[in-house]
């Protein structure tokens, strides 16, 4: 299969493409790879996050494995030091316009099980959307006891909940938050790359936004 050259964000990917150049869609997302030298990993990205770059050749990639949803890595993240028993909580927020129109996503990975959290949230600000994504994710988990790694691409959100910044908006939500996490005994949070082709990232984006389009 040929690759095409695409803009994901603001970063430039390769995605599969089929021999007219249409991109192959696999339930809503797309191949793709960071580079075109041989063995890249492949990546999974949202069809609707793809902008094509105009004139772009195919071009052929011999790609390497493709990355493992499930346990991907974020880039300069905790995941390899987590305990094997550990809860992963993946979280996004999104807005259309800021203020505007907002929604997050979350996916709660324990073991072999996955759960996906996608809820429109009204009109909102991105850090209310971020905020409301790990409340929403930590809620989920019941087994307090056990440890628990919160991934989010928000400095702010982190910031707050582990850095002890002093919250200048948003009061209520943070605390609220604050009293939440107090509930775990180990309550660990990862900062990663936004739109980085990180694939639960990139998952956590797809159904913030689709909460913000079904408006549900």
């Amino acid at each position: 299969m040929p690759w095409k050259q695409h803009r994901l964000r603001d970063q430039d990917v390769w995605a599969k493409t089929d021999a007219s150049g249409a991109l192959v869609v696999d339930g809503g997302r797309v191949e793709v790879v960071y580079k075109t030298t041989p063995g890249q990993r492949v990546y999974r990205a949202g069809e609707r996050n793809l902008v094509e770059v105009p004139g772009a050749p195919l071009v052929e990639i011999q790609v390497g494995d493709p990355a493992p949803e499930s346990t991907a890595k974020p880039k300069g993240g905790l995941a390899g030091a987590a305990p094997a028993n550990a809860i992963h909580v993946w979280t996004d927020g999104a807005c259309t316009g800021n203020p505007g129109p907002a929604g997050l996503g979350a996916v709660i990975v324990d073991g072999d099980t996955t759960q996906e959290l996608s809820e429109y949230l009204g009109e909102g600000t991105n850090n209310i959307a971020e905020l409301m994504a790990i409340f929403r994710g930590l809620e989920v988990v019941k087994d307090r006891t056990r440890p628990v790694l919160v991934y989010s691409d928000s400095a702010y959100s982190i910031g707050l909940l582990s850095q002890n910044w002093k919250a200048k908006a948003n009061v209520e939500l943070v605390a609220k938050l604050r009293a939440l996490c107090k509930q775990f005994t180990d309550l660990r949070f990862v900062k990663v790359a936004g739109h980085a082709g990180i694939p639960l990232n990139e998952r956590t984006d797809e159904l913030a936004r689709n909460a913000i389009t079904s408006r549900r």
